[in-house]
């Protein structure tokens, strides 16, 4: 069994006092004591940003600490070479929302059997918080162009990742402890692309998106009697304009995950199979006119 003494992090927390990061930290823990899968058999995959440092601050688990915007194909690399790994990503909005985008579309469509956390507070804060791709449209940081503030509406991951292909969408708060242990352990559970978007406020450069704003401006979809196999119900929730945020699980189905489809070895993990090379020259000579 998993203890907390086994999580402790190796280094010393450099967030700022009172991030939203430390909420998401602890539901980790929480959620990996729960799980209680061997922490061998758990690998943390991390992008660039706040959000990168999950694993320098988590101890026993195996982890890849990787470039801006890439931690889903690594953690896709990961996964399909080894199957028998659980496979969490850890990235914020700006890593992948941004640059990571396209990477987090295809994840979704081929159904990776991943579970991707997303550090959301709709900025750069690692790099002095400039708006993010999650910055709400009218945001003034001091990279937007005044008067207007940022010039766009925000991405939205939920949505992108419910009309993408994830199967399993939640959105959770930093804040909520409860709640959110209960939707990480659900999306690690979960066969399939599953995708966490989690709010969490950034004290130092977000003004908007602030604790209070969100212990006062959100609700629970599952208190509210929502159908979670309902697409186009999560969507519309996903899409829904009202002052209140919804937080929940949104859509959760079963579907055929990318590795039940590819030429997997069957027998052993890939990171067990030898390739006969006779067999290799065979299907070239094959291919010879």
């Amino acid at each position: 069994m998993t203890t907390a003494e086994q999580l402790e992090g190796p280094q010393k927390v450099t967030w700022c006092t009172g991030c939203g990061n430390y909420g998401i930290l602890a539901a980790l823990k929480k959620a990996v004591i729960e799980l209680d899968i061997p922490v061998h058999n758990l690998v943390i995959s991390s992008g660039i940003g706040c959000s990168g440092k999950i694993p320098h601050y988590i101890g026993g688990l195996n982890s890849f600490h990787t470039l801006h915007g890439r931690p889903i194909p690594v953690a896709s690399g990961i996964h399909l070479t080894n199957s028998e790994l659980r496979v969490i990503v850890h990235t914020g909005d700006g890593d992948c929302l941004g640059e990571g985008l396209g990477h987090f579309v295809h994840a979704a469509r081929r159904n990776v059997n991943l579970a991707v956390f997303i550090h959301n507070n709709g900025v750069m804060g690692l790099t002095k918080g400039q708006f993010s791709p999650a910055a709400p449209r009218g945001y003034v940081s001091n990279t937007s162009p005044p008067p207007p503030g940022a010039p766009m509406d925000p991405a939205n991951p939920v949505t992108q990742a419910i009309v993408a292909g994830a199967t399993y969408v939640a959105r959770g708060f930093s804040g909520d402890q409860k709640a959110l242990v209960e939707l990480m352990v659900g999306a690690v559970n979960h066969r399939g692309f599953a995708v966490l978007d989690i709010l969490q406020p950034c004290v130092t450069w977000n003004r908007q998106l602030t604790w209070k704003f969100y212990n006062e401006n959100t609700y629970s979809l599952q208190d509210n009697g929502h159908d979670v196999t309902n697409k186009l119900s999560a969507l519309e929730k996903a899409l829904s304009s009202d002052s209140k945020i919804p937080i929940g699980v949104f859509y959760k189905v079963d579907a055929p995950d990318l590795a039940s489809g590819i030429a997997l070895p069957k027998d052993v993990p890939l990171k067990d199979h030898i390739t006969n090379l006779k067999d290799v020259q065979k299907i070239i000579d094959d291919l010879v006119l």
